[in-house]
């Protein structure tokens, strides 16, 4: 077997492992899933994949592993915005407990799905008109620039949103309690119920999050903008992305109580949009970053806007102490 095969093996057999692992040990049906509980998750996922990092390293190379963990952080620093509207989702339509857990890993296998797809279509487009990378530097320029100003008011809301108006337009809903179906009979018509509507509502949301996501990949970890992806590229790009997405489950039960406690996180966040956007638009002009300064602007960012955020929190909490006393 070639090394390319070897890998792409490797990959597929993690993923069956993990996904094995995760819903017949880690997520049975009808359960909550407790805040220690979320954490073990949440450390199953990164673990695996910085030990399929790892396997990179030793089996392409130390610059194929560095754009794969780039890439892979970057997926998911963009993926906690996910979650914050995942978490919204949730709280409007008011799913129980215990169906959270399984339409939360449907929408995301959905959404997985959909990536999959999208990625395909992108490397195809850029690959024949290499252009389009331009266009996109100037959205994540320009997408960096509306997230860092956006106020905490600017909160989306679900049951105002265009996808839910389509949803309602294009399927029969059903107001009974779903108690874990998805779809309901009714004087022999079938209806949908809240909880598929959740399911359809993460794997959209996620569509219009990859907009972002997945130019900003390509840009990390693709070495020319004139030149083809090699295969290490398209490995790079695929398995970043679903790796990332496959921790947002057990990452949105470890967040959800902590919404409002990175105040600043966006910020760094678009920043790093922005970072990434220059960068593509530099490329006209033949000046190339390495992928060592992207990490390392990605990860600065990201622990400067989380020490912020925490900072900030701690001076509010001391001045509404002052003001109570």
């Amino acid at each position: 077997m070639t090394v390319d095969q070897v890998t792409y093996l490797t990959f597929g057999l993690l993923l069956v492992f993990a996904l094995v692992f995760d819903l017949g040990l880690l997520s049975k049906k009808d359960t909550t899933i407790s805040i220690r509980k979320a954490l073990y998750q949440t450390l199953f996922w990164v673990g695996l994949s910085i030990a399929f990092c790892i396997f990179l390293w030793f089996e392409k190379s130390p610059l194929v592993a560095t754009k794969y963990f780039t890439a892979y952080l970057m997926e998911w620093s963009l993926s906690v915005d996910n979650i914050f509207v995942f978490i919204l989702i949730f709280t409007y339509f008011r799913v129980e407990e215990n169906d959270t857990a399984r339409a939360l890993l449907i929408g995301i296998l959905l959404a997985i799905v959909f990536r999959i797809v999208f990625i395909a279509v992108g490397i195809g487009l850029i690959e024949r008109f290499h252009w389009i990378l331009y266009v996109f530097g100037v959205f994540l320029i320009y997408t960096g620039y509306k997230l860092f100003i956006k106020k905490d008011e600017a909160e989306f809301d679900p049951g105002e949103s265009k996808i839910y108006r389509f949803i309602k337009k294009w399927f029969r809903l059903s107001e009974v309690e779903p108690h874990g179906r998805y779809f309901v009979s009714h004087h022999g018509k079938t209806f949908v119920t809240t909880l598929a509507v959740v399911v359809l509502m993460l794997a959209a949301v996620d569509i219009a999050f990859a907009l972002d996501s997945i130019p900003t990949v390509v840009s990390l970890v693709r070495e020319n903008a004139q030149k083809e992806f090699t295969a290490d590229d398209k490995l790079v790009i695929y398995s970043s992305n679903i790796f990332a997405i496959l921790g947002l489950r057990s990452l949105f039960f470890l967040l959800r109580n902590a919404v409002g406690k990175f105040d600043f996180l966006q910020q760094g966040i678009a920043v790093v949009l922005i970072f990434i956007g220059v960068k593509m638009l530099l490329e006209i002009v033949h000046i190339k970053i390495s992928i060592y300064i992207s990490l390392a602007v990605i990860v600065l960012c990201l622990v400067a806007s989380i020490l912020y955020s925490k900072h900030h929190e701690r001076r509010k909490a001391l001045r509404d102490a002052a003001a109570e006393s």
